[in-house]
């Protein structure tokens, strides 16, 4: 096997076409979120949050691939926190410190950064050889 086959990944289609329609359910929750449809954008969050839960399953087995697609779930999650304190109108209610409501989204966003602050300075310098 020559050094181009091996940096080569493949994706089968039927992650391709997830990964896809993934993309869809992202950006439909965003225009809800930006035009103020709030049943719009709800109705989003399940399908959005449940397809990148299955992305990072069906990558499990590749970490970089797992990490980053936590990540993506996890910024999924913070950010229709956020978009929800907002159509609910709690996001400017105070919970100490300085904090509002909205502000606990950046427990799943730090969560996120972990995961990957994990794999770029631990995980990826241990093992150079791996995608």
């Amino acid at each position: 096997m020559t050094q181009e086959q091996q940096d080569y990944y493949n994706i089968p289609i039927k992650y391709r076409r997830m990964e896809n329609l993934h993309i869809v359910f992202w950006i439909f929750k965003d225009i809800g979120w930006c035009m103020g449809f709030a049943w719009l954008g709800i109705s989003m969050i399940i399908p959005t949050l449940i397809i990148s839960i299955v992305i990072a399953w069906r990558t499990r087995q590749i970490v970089s691939e797992l990490c980053h697609n936590i990540a993506i779930t996890v910024w999924i999650s913070a950010n229709s926190f956020w978009m929800c304190t907002e159509f609910f109108k709690v996001d400017h209610l105070p919970i100490g410190y300085g904090l509002t409501v909205k502000h606990l989204a950046m427990i799943p966003f730090l969560i996120g950064m972990f995961i990957l602050g994990y794999y770029y300075t631990w995980y990826k310098p241990r093992h150079k050889g791996e995608l």
